[in-house]
């Protein structure tokens, strides 16, 4: 049998990303055909910069962006628009079928912002190319952690809990995990105390009891006091949870499982999953240092699984 095509998108190549992508090559390809969106000589640059020889079979599609020079830990204007073309090309290839889902390695923000790209991130992105409510949802098969709001000031985020984006955002997030029971935590210190420490708690069991009527079951059970929410016996109950701001969920998250977690987007027409750390600008390029190749390798996994799963939707 032929393996499935997965289309790798090389991220910030002043970052750490294609390096992991590089050491990993050997055991990607016993589970996929992996498909680089990177030119050529970008590719060999990097790897003679890291000492490594370039593997071979390489396949690879070139994005539309011009090479540069690398230029380890530096946020670069030119670096942004390569690796933004890199995910561009690469979301392409698996919206024509080219590929049966997106892998995507780190890009920098900032580097972003200075190549002019109107976009925060990859999540930001997929949601203008495909007009859908994408989902950032990270974790591993112990925990996964769904985020309502994600890369926006703190102080806006009691703004965008309302009932009917939050319960649509739940809804979703059933349909696409499949998920029995999921944890809704609350916004405010002891999930708000009645009313003491905040009134947002009121919207969010609104929120919750119009989604377990839809649902027809007590599929949301919340708010739940988000200090006490990932202890042990918490998680003996639970293994999703929404949360209704980024460092909320992954502070946790992190701090229980940061190697092995990948980010997935969801409720999109396609699979997009990604590693779940940054560029790593510190350690770029640099020898002899420890470097974990697992939740590249764990969200290469988690991609082809949710493809499969998808192709066999009705």
């Amino acid at each position: 049998m032929s393996r499935p095509t997965l289309a790798v998108s090389v991220g910030d190549l002043n970052g750490i990303g294609f390096e992991i992508a590089l050491r990993a090559h050997e055991k990607l390809r016993t589970l996929c055909r992996p498909l680089y969106v990177v030119h050529r000589e970008m590719a060999r640059q990097a790897a003679e910069r890291l000492g490594l020889a370039l593997p071979e079979p390489f396949e690879h599609v070139a994005p539309d962006a011009a090479p540069f020079t690398i230029a380890p830990g530096t946020v670069s204007a030119r670096a942004g628009a390569y690796s933004f073309a890199s995910f561009k090309k690469a979301v392409d290839l698996t919206r024509e079928g080219r590929a049966v889902a997106l892998l995507t390695l780190p890009i920098h923000k900032e580097a972003w912002m200075e190549a002019g790209i109107g976009y925060k991130g990859h999540t930001d992105a997929l949601r203008d190319f495909f007009k859908k409510e994408a989902i950032m949802m990270l974790g591993c098969e112990a925990l996964y952690v769904a985020l309502f709001t994600e890369h926006i000031p703190l102080k806006e985020v009691p703004k965008r809990i309302e009932k009917e984006r939050l319960t649509r955002f739940l809804l979703d997030l059933r349909k696409e995990t499949g998920a029995g029971k999921i944890g809704v935590l609350g916004l405010n210190p002891h999930a708000g105390d009645h009313g003491v420490l905040g009134d947002e708690e009121r919207i969010i069991e609104e929120a919750i009891e119009e989604a377990n009527k839809q649902a027809k079951k007590e599929a949301f059970v919340g708010p739940l006091v988000p200090d006490v929410a990932f202890t042990p016996k918490m998680r003996e109950n639970f293994r999703y949870f929404a949360a209704m701001y980024h460092d909320q969920g992954l502070a946790p998250l992190k701090a229980l499982y940061f190697e092995e977690s990948v980010n997935v987007s969801l409720n999109l027409p396609i699979v997009r999953t990604s590693v779940d750390h940054g560029t790593a600008f510190d350690i770029a390029y640099l020898p002899n240092r420890p470097l974990s190749l697992a939740s590249y390798l764990n969200a290469a996994e988690a991609a082809l699984r949710l493809a499969a799963r998808k192709s066999q939707r009705p």
